[in-house]
């Protein structure tokens, strides 16, 4: 079976290296950046300024190979792959919750971004809290690390 996207759009930030780039987008508070979306979808983006966040999926063309074991950024610890947000993946699908700031054309200003600059965008979905919130959530081997100290680097101290 053979799978194919093809980008919507570009994600443009401050990023331009992986060294300084938020790790989430609660790390990346405040940076803002436009998602550039191609003419031919742009129509798509109708009814979507009613809506406070967006859910970016992107391609993270920056990522090389995977491993199913990885220290991940927050834990000194291997982990399995899938129990992190490691960015290097057997498919290297992103994922960011960002805030809403506007809409001109084709271009979304938005904001709390950790994407590279030249990012490729899969898609956009609105953030629908009634729906994307859950209870009663587990938090997995990172329930033992919050609230640790960490270091300049922002990784956790030991």
């Amino acid at each position: 079976m053979k799978i194919e996207y093809r980008p919507i759009g570009v994600i443009h930030t401050a990023f331009t290296d992986l060294e300084g780039m938020p790790i989430q987008p609660s790390r990346g508070k405040g940076a803002k950046g436009t998602v550039e979306v191609f003419p031919e979808y742009a129509d798509g983006l109708a009814d979507l300024d009613g809506f406070s966040h967006v859910v970016l999926l992107y391609h993270l063309h920056r990522s090389k190979g995977f491993s199913l074991r990885v220290t991940p950024f927050l834990d000194t610890r291997e982990r399995g792959l899938f129990a992190t947000r490691a960015p290097r993946r057997p498919n290297p699908i992103g994922l960011s919750v960002v805030r809403l700031l506007g809409i001109e054309g084709g271009r979304i200003s938005v904001q709390d971004l950790d994407i590279l600059d030249g990012t490729p965008l899969l898609d956009i979905k609105p953030y629908v809290s009634d729906f994307d919130h859950c209870t009663d959530v587990r938090m997995g081997w990172l329930e033992k690390v919050k609230g640790r100290k960490t270091r300049s680097d922002g990784r956790f101290v030991e």
